[in-house]
């Protein structure tokens, strides 16, 4: 986000579809098959040190990397997608964010734009953009004339231009008096919903969520159209009622780029990654570490009890880590680790927490040059992200138990 907008929201959200739940990532995949060089081991007393240090140092992340659009939500406007449920309300994010005309910072979402306002009197700094309004013809003339020509896309543009002309005053008091569960008139902006559209209108919140109508419905290729302040419907007889994700058609047309971003060091988007760690008090069982392949995730274990667990990232195919039983053998605090496996080199300065449990070159280590665990990324090492991997250094011992499997 840009400056002086850290834990702040700014992006469009997306509209809620009740009939629907809801770029290229260059990451640097290491494993090290350097051997072990010496051992150390850690008192129970500096265990805890470590854990309480790991865990009071934790903070959920600001910035996250969406891979369905390869673009990123950030301070503030992740802080209104996440609390307003993102995916389903506003679908994802598929723009950076950028300026529009009046100064504010916005972000277009698949159904919806987030706008940024730090000085709002009500604190209320994240809006919903009226983006229905972004389809308003310059000139509305109500008896626009289609008989000038016989084009069909004339004619329906001419009933599109007429559909935002809000109904004169004997067409409305007519309206007032059909109300009912199936239709209404909005008198806040000259226009009714009826049918279909009143009814999904009214399962989402109504003026709250969707906003008001500023159009009749049209048609349009044989499809009918609504637009509301915040979104557009439409219906046909195959699909029934659906939202248009219309922030991705303005996207398009304010000439944002769409292209997706790299992923850099930014953590992919889950909600797990914003549960802070906890360790529980063990039974004074063994001590040993569990690595699921399958599933991509460690535990730690005293006796029966589960004091630890976190996602990891184990080897790729072709580079698989090995199941089996093993052992600690070798504690490094930080090790740089360099070499050539199955012809591929890879250079990595200061490896922090590492503990090898193979004398191949296998080990458990902290890894700062990704975020994207519980994917396998690896060439055999177990990867783990830098808070666990210190405290799991401080856990274990030279002889603690590995066991990997599928």
């Amino acid at each position: 986000m840009a400056t002086g907008r850290s834990g702040s929201i700014g992006t469009w959200a997306r509209i809620f579809n009740p009939f629907t739940s809801i770029a290229t990532v260059l990451v640097i995949v290491l494993s090290i098959f350097a051997g072990p060089i010496s051992a150390s081991a850690q008192s129970i007393e500096s265990t805890t040190s470590t854990t309480t240090a790991s865990i009071s140092n934790w903070t959920p992340p600001r910035t996250v990397y969406i891979p369905e659009t390869g673009q990123t939500i950030d301070g503030v406007f992740l802080d209104y997608w996440r609390a307003n449920s993102g995916i389903s309300n506003y679908g994802y994010p598929v723009a950076p964010e950028f300026q529009m005309p009046n100064g504010v910072t916005a972000q277009f979402y698949s159904y919806a734009r987030f706008e940024y306002w730090p000085d709002a009197t009500d604190r209320n700094v994240v809006r919903l953009g009226n983006i229905g309004e972004d389809l308003r013809p310059r000139n509305l003339v109500r008896n626009s004339v289609a008989s000038t020509s016989s084009s069909a896309a004339n004619k329906q543009m001419a009933q599109f231009n007429r559909s935002w002309v809000a109904l004169s005053k004997k067409e409305a008091k007519a309206a007032k008096a059909k109300n009912s569960d199936s239709f209404i008139y909005v008198e806040a902006t000259g226009h009714t919903i009826s049918n279909g559209f009143k009814t999904w209108w009214d399962a989402t919140g109504g003026v709250k969520y969707l906003g008001n109508p500023l159009t009749q419905e049209y048609v349009l290729n044989g499809k009918t159209f609504q637009v509301f302040e915040r979104g557009q419907l439409s219906w046909d007889a195959t699909n029934g009622v659906a939202l248009v994700p219309l922030g991705t058609v303005l996207a398009g047309q304010y000439q944002l780029n769409t292209a997706p971003l790299a992923q850099g060091n930014l953590p992919v988007y889950s909600e797990a990654i914003f549960v802070a760690p906890t360790v529980k008090t063990g039974n004074g069982g063994e001590r040993w570490v569990e690595v699921n392949l399958t599933t991509q995730y460690l535990v730690a274990w005293e006796g029966d009890v589960a004091v630890n667990q976190t996602y990891v990232s184990t080897g790729r195919p072709g580079f698989d880590t090995p199941p089996g039983t093993y052992h600690i053998l070798t504690k490094l605090p930080s090790q740089t680790m360099s070499g050539v496996i199955g012809g591929e080199y890879y250079n990595v300065p200061d490896v922090p927490w590492v503990q090898y449990f193979t004398n191949y070159g296998h080990a458990l280590h902290g890894t700062y040059w990704h975020n994207n665990f519980g994917n396998t990324m690896s060439h055999g090492c177990v990867n783990l992200p830098m808070d666990f991997a210190e405290w799991l250094y401080g856990w274990t011992s030279i002889g603690t138990r590995v066991e990997i499997h599928t």
